[in-house]
């Protein structure tokens, strides 16, 4: 079942980098990743159909910090849609960082399940899109540090098990799920995982576009 996106509604993007995309640097505030590619090509094919588009991501952003702005940056603004994308920067590779602090998956689902609740409560409709993680193999840069096919195990091996909290809390919610993690793996099989993600986390402009054409199908 698809979501009903009627005319006058609010769709709002938020989560971390991926979502953020450079948006404070963009004309409409909706960066240059997926959020703009869906919100132009809803423009093209539903002019009849307005849609007020917003983005309030952030680049590094886990739970804990969507959850300390959530009430200005998301609930204050009542969307009609949330789209939701965070995950990726819970995971153990912050615990290379000697500052960092390791999330268990119970605390994640503990968190973002805060984040859901009050806007399930409005009667917000709900999209969850996995984090995801592309097998990049070799040493390559990733933010601000170079990463290899060790680290990249340990940081799969710690973010499968909160890509299984977001997929139960879509169903616990009866959130619509994009299943990312899924879609990528089965794109990278094809091409290589290089051409949607150079570092396996932030995507190219085609995994971005691949995000945007996977989330307007979830919706009517």
């Amino acid at each position: 079942m698809t979501i009903n996106v009627r005319p006058g509604s609010t769709v709002m993007f938020t989560g971390d980098s991926i979502t953020d995309c450079q948006r404070l640097e963009s004309e409409e505030g909706l960066g240059f990743g997926y959020p703009l590619r869906v919100a132009g090509e809803w423009g093209f094919r539903h002019s009849d159909r307005p849609v007020t588009w917003l983005n309030t991501g952030v680049g590094g952003h886990k739970v804990m910090d969507l959850e300390s702005r959530w009430q200005a940056d998301v609930l204050d603004a009542r969307p009609d849609v949330v789209s939701i994308l965070v995950g990726v920067n819970d995971t153990g590779w912050h615990s290379l960082d000697p500052d960092g602090y390791l999330i268990s998956a119970e605390e994640f689902a503990a968190g973002y399940d805060r984040l859901l609740a009050p806007l399930a409560a409005a009667g917000t409709e709900l999209i969850l899109i996995e984090p995801f993680l592309l097998p990049i193999s070799g040493s390559v840069e990733a933010g601000d540090m170079y990463v290899d096919d060790e680290v990249r195990k340990k940081w799969r091996a710690d973010l499968d098990p909160k890509i299984q909290v977001v997929r139960e809390l879509a169903r616990a919610y009866g959130a619509h799920l994009l299943a990312a993690d899924g879609m990528f793996a089965e794109l990278a099989a094809a091409t290589g995982p290089e051409y949607w993600a150079a570092d396996g986390v932030h995507p190219t402009p085609a995994g971005h576009a691949a995000l945007a054409s996977a989330w307007l199908r979830l919706v009517a």
